[in-house]
């Protein structure tokens, strides 16, 4: 069941950066030319990137539609399909490294808002720490292999329930892999 709902947040996140990348350009929703608009929706994101965007899907389409409106307003009447690409690149990369928007209302308690500050600081590290492992373990290793792969580094540096946990949330960007291990 875990596997539907990552294939939907696949699928809303690729509809998002699509909505976005295609709003204002040249580039044919009904494929007319199918060259051009097979290169301008084919990003090459991996699932991880995608569903990392999907829960901030109206953010994404936003940023994206409003960089392409900027270069057709500086003089790229015809915005070719390497930078649109481009563009759409460099907004997910800003996204997912941005962190979320913070509530709408802050705590009234200050010592409460502190504290979730310090929760969001250290899950950005531990995103950090997870995208690191990753490297090291990529995501198509199953989490008994990755104990293997990763046992060595983690004896060096930390324990290896943080790391696979922390590799976890890079994988899935859920914060609840790291209750009761990170956070």
């Amino acid at each position: 069941m875990a596997q539907v709902y990552r294939l939907l947040d696949v699928a809303r996140g690729v509809a998002a950066i699509r909505a976005g990348a295609t709003a204002g350009t040249l580039v044919s929703r009904t494929r007319d030319a199918p060259q051009v608009a097979e290169a301008a929706l084919d990003y090459g994101f991996s699932q991880r990137a995608v569903i990392a965007v999907a829960a901030r899907s109206g953010d994404i389409a936003e940023l994206i539609t409003g960089r392409i409106a900027a270069c057709t307003r500086v003089g790229a009447q015809d915005l070719d399909a390497a930078t649109v690409r481009a563009v759409v690149h460099q907004a997910v990369r800003e996204l997912r490294a941005a962190p979320p928007e913070p509530p709408d209302a802050p705590p009234a308690d200050p010592g409460l808002a502190e504290l979730r500050r310090v929760v969001a600081d250290l899950a950005v590290s531990a995103h950090a720490m997870g995208e690191l492992f990753l490297e090291v373990a990529p995501a198509y290793l199953c989490d008994t292999t990755a104990a293997d792969v990763l046992g060595p580094l983690c004896d060096e540096i930390g324990n290896l329930d943080t790391g696979l946990a922390t590799r976890r949330y890079a994988l899935t960007g859920d914060r609840r892999a790291l209750h009761g291990i990170v956070l």
